[in-house]
């Protein structure tokens, strides 16, 4: 409701200054000053946001996603044939699906938007993976018949969460050795042509909606033909432009009524991702008072639990601070009303960090260590102080 006074506020202060009935007043100008300053820091901060640290994350992630679903493909290709190849592509795509998966857990603090639509977010990142229909699947024939033949369009339309995005693909790359200490790369001899076939299909699904998300906040006419042709021929075309809409606040198509309530969503993604971190990522396991919560470890097979979680918080840092150092951001817009609530956050940013890199890997045979416990405290004065910052953006 008070965005919408605010925004009432503005129409009556123009509508005022055409007719030429605003006061002259000193008290009454500050005031109008103090609206226009405001929004235009917030609007300075909101653009970069979109373009450096959205947009380009987004980038970086479809481009890795489309270097994995290559590599899978390769060694698909190459398996039974030339299996010194298809070993040599299964190590590249490991590779990839780490540096995919980096940027997608540098996303996490905004998704809000296409993510969330588009139901984006659990088609790809859904955990523990579904060993047991996995298994299943890989022994149904027909099924496999038919992924062969359709690939990543026939998995998105058939296959359930639990069977696709990283976490299927992390399986079929990665081994752990017999302490569950290591991670490698998924020897050839303990792969089949299914598997290969199930791999390659899934990678496919999982580039299609990254270069989705790319799509959904650059504009279709902002990506590269390529990604265009993917988006075309899967009838995966976005059909709202994310970043449009919140470059433009308060104007016609936007979804926001100013840059006030641009900035309070940028801030609560960074709340909402902290809290899942805090809650259920590390939340879950360290629990373990259920096989439930012990199974519910995220990245596994390649051991990456930690660096995930803390790229978690590295997004909370992006999207606060700005991606670059340059960048214009919402941290600067509350340093300028309050220091000391700017400071907090980004105190407690380092501070989560720095408990999260505390945590050893593997998280599964560690989740129940007080450095769990530490790492969830950590990220919840990190919340509490982004909560701070929201109420700064309502009050001022």
């Amino acid at each position: 409701m008070k965005k919408i006074i605010k925004m009432s506020v503005y129409v009556a202060l123009g509508v005022m200054a055409a007719t030429g009935f605003v006061s002259c007043d000193e008290e009454n100008n500050n005031d109008v000053t103090g609206l226009y300053t405001k929004e235009q820091a917030l609007k300075d901060a909101v653009v970069p946001y979109v373009d450096n640290t959205v947009v380009a994350t987004y980038r970086s992630l479809a481009d890795g996603s489309l270097k994995l679903m290559n590599a899978c493909n390769e060694a698909r290709d190459a398996f039974g044939k030339d299996n010194e190849k298809a070993q040599q592509k299964i190590d590249e795509a490991g590779d990839y699906w780490k540096e995919s998966r980096k940027y997608w857990e540098l996303s996490e603090a905004f998704l809000f938007g296409a993510a969330g639509d588009y139901n984006i977010d659990p088609h790809i990142d859904s955990w523990p993976l579904d060993k047991t229909a996995m298994d299943q699947l890989l022994n149904n024939a027909g099924m496999m018949s038919a992924i062969g033949e359709g690939g990543g369009a026939y998995v998105s339309a058939n296959l359930g969460y639990g069977l696709l995005g990283f976490h299927a693909i992390e399986y079929m790359l990665f081994q752990l050795d017999n302490t569950g200490y290591v991670s490698d790369s998924r020897k050839i001899e303990t792969l089949d042509m299914n598997e290969m076939i199930y791999m390659a299909a899934v990678a496919e699904d999982l580039c299609f909606q990254c270069v989705r998300l790319e799509a959904s906040w650059a504009g279709m006419d902002n990506v590269t033909e390529e990604k265009r042709n993917i988006l075309t021929e899967n009838e995966l075309e976005p059909t709202f432009n994310y970043g449009e809409s919140m470059k433009n606040a308060g104007k016609g198509g936007s979804k926001y009524v100013n840059y006030t309530d641009a900035a309070q969503e940028i801030v609560q993604g960074c709340i909402d991702i902290a809290d899942e971190v805090s809650g259920q990522k590390i939340g879950k396991p360290a629990k373990g008072s259920s096989n439930e919560d012990k199974n519910y470890i995220e990245s596994p097979y390649s051991l990456n639990s930690i660096k995930d979680f803390a790229d978690n918080i590295r997004s909370i840092s992006n999207a606060y601070q700005g991606n670059n150092d340059t960048d214009k951001s919402v941290s600067d817009y509350i340093a300028s009303v309050s220091p000391e609530k700017d400071k907090a956050v980004k105190d407690a940013i380092e501070g989560a960090i720095a408990a999260i890199q505390k945590m050893p890997e593997p998280f599964a045979k560690h989740a129940t260590e007080k450095t769990s416990t530490d790492a969830m405290e950590a990220i919840d004065v990190l919340i509490s102080a982004l909560e701070n910052v929201n109420k700064v953006l309502t009050d001022n």
